[in-house]
């Protein structure tokens, strides 16, 4: 979503970091650089201006202009002052309460159902039992719609189907929690095309009988500067606790989560960030101004691989690595482990200086690519796969015909495999445990 401007942010800055001197005349045409791409990123106006007014006079202080890198001084202050616009990081309060009651509101088509789906995996990962309640009942298949999700989680769903009052229902899933022992209930609302009257009335009637204590606005994040204002009118009628933006993997320009909690005062909590029901990121202020600026993000990559991965399994491989004993199997699995943290192109912008490397590469294609070497590997006998010594050219056309590829292809996949062997082993000894040990033996491969 940040693609765009993050690649317009760190031309200007490359152009500060070449200079040995800042002029409040290059902070100035700087500025004018930085305003341009965040109006044209769709961030609100005011926020803009109090933004670039705030980096402008941090800029032309003593410790830029008497700094050894003023380039990089500039572009710390930027990182700070966007920290500060997108506020303090919000967390869920559901305090000492059981069952706690979360409700989810927003307009049709931002995605509350299938989030609610994706806060409740969210919740029993953290050790909470969670209850879904299904109380839009104008939707069409919207019921179920949420038990499809349930049964597919495991996670109960209380639905009375589409002629019982929405009120009635949300007091009676409460009172399902209650007697099932399910310790927080997520409340599926229903939403309209836009916001009107009686939409409100139903929201405030359901927060009457049931006492949320987490209001939460689902806004999709492709809707732009529509969704602050959509923020701001259902804080107006239901005083939401919190904002859950959407659709943030898609092509939108992301001003509306930058301008959001300066405009409405409301933290943003949660980010959806796929199509799947793991795809949930805990909201970082700093986390994601680090990403808009390309300085990477190694926690939530760190964070990513520790939740999808196997751990077990990811110990002994690098044990194996270590110890030079590591084969196409082990190569095989790490693969796999690995496309459970999501598409190739969002995990190397997680990693500082590699943002910029994906805007190089054709990630089509190297996601192609990654398949191929998987249809190989599979198409090896697992005595193959451990020993890659044996493979000669009768082996090497059977496994190219069960891969749907060449012996071309066969030939490269093993030559690549035998010089990161190669590497591995110059490593092991030096430079390659002292960066496992710097990451706390945390690498996600």
């Amino acid at each position: 979503m940040f693609e765009s401007l993050g690649s317009r942010l760190q031309t200007v800055f490359d152009g500060l970091q070449r200079r040995g001197k800042l002029t409040e005349a290059d902070v100035d045409k700087a500025m004018r650089e930085v305003r341009l791409a965040l109006l044209e990123a769709d961030v609100n106006f005011k926020v803009v201006k109090s933004f670039v007014t705030r980096v402008r006079e941090r800029a032309v202080g003593q410790e830029v202009m008497r700094s050894l890198t003023p380039g990089q001084q500039v572009v710390k202050i930027v990182h700070d002052e966007l920290v500060t616009t997108l506020g303090e990081p919000g967390r869920l309060q559901l305090g000492l309460q059981s069952p706690a009651v979360i409700m989810l509101v927003g307009l049709q088509g931002a995605g509350k159902t299938t989030m609610a789906g994706k806060l409740a995996l969210y919740l029993r990962k953290q050790g909470r039992r969670p209850l879904l309640v299904a109380a839009d009942v104008y939707r069409p298949a919207a019921i179920d719609q949420l038990q499809t999700i349930g049964k597919q989680l495991d996670i109960p769903v209380y639905a009375e189907g589409t002629e019982a009052n929405p009120a009635d229902i949300c007091a009676n899933g409460v009172k399902e929690a209650v007697s099932s022992g399910a310790t927080v209930v997520i409340l599926d609302t229903a939403g309209r095309l836009n916001i009107d009257e009686s939409m409100m009335d139903e929201l405030k009637a359901i927060k009457a009988r049931v006492e949320p204590i987490e209001t939460l606005l689902v806004v999709d994040a492709m809707t732009g500067q529509e969704s602050v204002r959509v923020a701001q009118d259902f804080d107006e009628a239901v005083d939401i606790t919190g904002l859950i933006m959407t659709k943030v993997d898609g092509d939108a320009r992301g001003g509306a989560a930058i301008s959001m909690r300066e405009v409405t005062g409301v933290p943003i909590k949660f980010l959806g960030t796929g199509e799947k029901m793991n795809a949930i990121e805990v909201f970082h202020p700093d986390r994601l101004a680090s990403r808009i600026l390309g300085m990477g993000d190694m926690m939530t990559l760190i964070e990513r691989a520790q939740d999808e991965m196997d751990q077990e399994e990811v110990a002994k491989a690098g044990e194996r690595l270590m110890a030079g004993d590591f084969n196409l199997e082990d190569f095989l699995n790490q693969m796999q482990q690995i496309k459970k943290m999501g598409p190739l192109g969002s995990l190397l912008e997680m990693m500082p200086g590699m943002g910029k490397m994906t805007k190089d590469l054709d990630m089509t294609q190297a996601e192609g690519e990654l398949k191929r070497i998987e249809a190989i590997i599979q198409s090896m006998t697992p005595q193959e796969r451990r020993k890659p010594k044996i493979l000669k050219a009768s082996r090497k056309r059977r496994i190219a015909a069960g891969s749907g590829t060449t012996v071309q292809d066969v030939n490269a996949l093993l030559k690549q495999f035998k010089e990161m062997q190669r590497m591995m082993k110059q490593l092991r000894s030096g430079r390659g445990r002292g960066l496992a040990n710097l990451l706390g033996g945390r690498l996600p491969f």
